[in-house]
């Protein structure tokens, strides 16, 4: 079986949530919820882990973070589709205005912001 695409997600998610008749329950809003919820689930993993304990997860809690990233995925790629947004072209539109606004020569190892740099 070949490999699953990023491609095909969104189908896949579309096709799901029709199945179910989720649809009603899919507005933008409530996915915009969905997802901070999701995303607030992911930080709990984290909360009070050092810095290097937050790199060296145990298997378990790396398949646990797995499966929220999941969630987090799955929400974000669902209200990018209702909202008719091509995830991965603003992706990239946002990395080509980032750099505008981070060159290279300025930003290398600095976390400032760019208004500070």
């Amino acid at each position: 079986m070949s490999k699953p695409r990023f491609e095909d997600l969104s189908r896949r998610l579309a096709e799901f949530a029709a199945e179910r008749d989720w649809e009603q329950f899919h507005s933008p809003k409530n996915l915009a919820m969905a997802l901070a919820a999701e995303t607030g689930e992911l930080l709990e993993h984290f909360q009070w882990l050092s810095e290097t304990q937050s790199a060296e997860l145990s298997q378990e809690a790396l398949d646990a973070v797995a499966l929220e990233l999941a969630d987090v995925q799955v929400y974000l790629v669902r209200l990018a589709d209702r909202l008719g947004i091509d995830l991965v072209a603003a992706a990239h539109r946002k990395i080509d205005l980032n750099a505008e606004k981070y060159p290279a020569d300025k930003a290398r190892g600095h976390a400032r912001k760019y208004d500070r740099l």
